[in-house]
């Protein structure tokens, strides 16, 4: 226990470690699934919008709508607490790598429909002189192009989603907020516990935002 000259103890630290590590491996595996899941369908939600119908534009412009300008956590809940009723059920992990991916597969989406307006149109007119099918134009053409130009954009949400993994704490993923707060509740060390993950997240965000900036300057040039 801390005394009440010494607010720091390098022992609750060091028992905290292997608590540490289970919560930093959930929150990773959260982060990895969930952004694949955001890529995935936000390209997907991203090539609806192009569709030639607007029966498949606006439906599909109407639910992302909806996820975007909701509350991930209202999202959780829902994921978590209502479906149940209906005879759907989930894991408080699974819960929440399916809420963060597909609540950031609707700014993913908007990504990749950046980058695929950016595509010149010559390049489409280019595919078209060369006879070239439609599903071949987008997968040999302008999908290449397009997500070269939103991959920096594309890493700066995958730190966002690492910021919003503390979320699933409120169904319950031992994620590593979770860790550090359940340790904390039986040593009364607080301090050690959550500075030990603040540390952790910046660890992990900076060197991954420098890394975007590399990336972007490399595909600039």
């Amino acid at each position: 226990m801390n005394n009440g000259t010494d607010k720091w103890d390098w022992g609750a630290v060091s028992d905290f470690m292997p608590h540490f590590w289970d919560g930093v491996l959930v929150t990773l595996q959260v982060l990895a699934l969930g952004s694949l899941i955001s890529f995935g369908v936000g390209l997907l939600w991203a090539l609806a919008f192009r569709a030639p119908t607007r029966f498949i534009r606006w439906p599909v412009g109407i639910i992302t709508e909806f996820i975007r300008n909701t509350p991930l956590l209202v999202q959780l809940f829902f994921l978590f607490f209502v479906l149940p009723e209906w005879d759907i059920q989930f894991s408080a992990e699974t819960t929440g790598i399916l809420a963060i991916g597909l609540h950031y597969s609707t700014y993913t989406a908007q990504v990749y429909r950046a980058g695929i307006d950016a595509v010149p149109v010559g390049q489409w007119e280019a595919a078209k002189a060369l006879s070239l099918s439609y599903p071949r134009t987008w997968t040999a053409v302008i999908l290449p192009q397009a997500i070269r130009r939103v991959i920096p954009a594309l890493g700066n949400y995958v730190i966002a989603m690492l910021k919003d993994t503390p979320l699933l704490a409120s169904i319950g993923v031992l994620e590593l907020l979770q860790r550090s707060r359940l340790e904390a509740a039986q040593t009364f060390q607080y301090t050690e516990a959550l500075t030990v993950v603040g540390v952790a997240f910046i660890l992990i965000a900076y060197p991954s935002s420098l890394l975007l900036r590399a990336l972007e300057r490399r595909l600039v040039r």
